[in-house]
């Protein structure tokens, strides 16, 4: 970086925050020595300025940063940032996400394009991710679910790709609320390029992220590092369809080792798009989720969001008590039989029967009809 670059920063925390989200790759595998896991351990003892201030003098070295450092021009990459409608936020800004935080590697900086104030995510964000070549079934829940949770006020995260993430910001978007796609490359683009018209309707009310500067790429490792992003920013993740070796289950399993709330959507058995989500919810302390209700009850505000068990519609027959469901069951449907037959077939007293016909017919489950008892058509 020349010195007019080294003036651009200008002793300005936040523009050396930029600077390095251009150096070093964002962390994957935080028990890997990198660059990146250097960096941010540098950062988190002295700032962004001292390390950056030694690397430009050479007294602090790092692996293919200082070739990247002088192919930056720094008041460039700013003013398509003002172009663009790109903000950046660094820790301590108001709209900084705060579970971003709980990272072992947090991002240098988030680069946001859309209205919506990241902050928010905190206490209302939940992510809902599964496969990009997932089935009807696995979209039609992605679908409901996030229109679901939106309708209920949450906003649902997801990463842009194809498949359940595309289902679930659609679903957001039905409900007509705010919802925000995590990107794997710089804001400049829109990827994949098929989800433009996707993304163009997600920056109405809600937002992209990233971690990446305009001009990255969306290369392998970093849909990783992304993964971390979409786990930490919200309250829980909710897996809808996953094969055994689906990324979202590294989104999954980040959530999980940050102290997230995990649920699985289970699928049909024989579906291997599923085979993923029941093989955690198998071997891992996980939850079944089946649609928006039961993601709110796990993940929702409590005293607010909880669900009562799920019990089928009370009916009529459900009033029958003990000592008359016997006699009951004896009534014919058809054919109707007098009282000493239905004594007979249900073992009670001459008394007891007419007093239980008289119940059952009280509560119009029984019809009487010359001489004759036959169960009556419930609607």
């Amino acid at each position: 970086m020349t010195g007019t670059s080294l003036a651009v920063v200008g002793g300005d925390e936040r523009r050396a925050r930029v600077v390095w989200s251009h150096l070093v790759e964002p962390v994957v595998d935080p028990s890997r020595s990198t660059p990146g896991l250097t960096v941010t351990g540098l950062i988190a003892r002295d700032g962004a300025l001292r390390p950056l201030e030694g690397l430009a003098s050479g007294s602090l070295t790092l692996a293919g940063a200082q070739a990247r450092l002088a192919g930056l021009d720094l008041a460039a990459h700013l003013r398509a940032l003002d172009r663009l409608g790109i903000r950046v936020l660094i820790p301590g800004d108001e709209e900084w996400p705060l579970g971003l935080d709980d990272l072992p590697t947090p991002p240098h900086c988030l680069y946001v394009r859309g209205p919506f104030h990241q902050s928010a995510l905190h206490e209302d964000g939940l992510a809902v991710v599964g496969a990009r070549a997932c089935t009807p079934y696995g979209s039609q829940v992605a679908r409901n679910m996030a229109a679901h949770l939106t309708d209920r006020g949450r906003v649902v995260i997801s990463g842009g790709a194809f498949g359940i993430d595309a289902a679930a910001h659609e679903g957001a978007l039905s409900a007509e609320g705010p919802t925000v796609a995590v990107l794997a490359c710089g804001l400049d683009r829109f990827y994949p390029q098929a989800n433009a018209g996707l993304f163009r309707r997600i920056l109405d009310d809600g937002a992209l992220v990233s971690e990446l500067p305009p001009g990255c790429a969306p290369y392998r490792q970093r849909f990783l590092a992304r993964n971390r992003l979409i786990a930490a920013l919200g309250v829980g993740t909710v897996v809808v369809e996953a094969s055994l070796r689906s990324g979202s289950l590294s989104t999954a399993g980040r959530a999980f080792e940050l102290g997230r709330h995990v649920a699985m959507v289970p699928g049909p058995v024989t579906s291997a798009a599923s085979a993923g989500c029941h093989e955690w919810l198998r071997t891992k302390p996980v939850s079944l989720v089946t649609d928006g209700r039961d993601v709110l009850d796990l993940m929702g505000q409590l005293g607010v969001d909880a669900m009562d068990p799920r019990r089928l519609r009370s009916t009529v027959l459900d009033l029958i008590t003990d000592d008359d469901e016997a006699l009951y069951s004896a009534v014919p449907v058809r054919d109707g039989a007098d009282v000493t037959a239905l004594q007979r077939a249900s073992g009670l007293s001459a008394q007891d029967t007419t007093k239980g016909l008289g119940r059952l017919q009280a509560l119009g489950v029984v019809e009487h009809c010359a001489g004759r008892w036959r169960k009556a058509a419930l609607t």
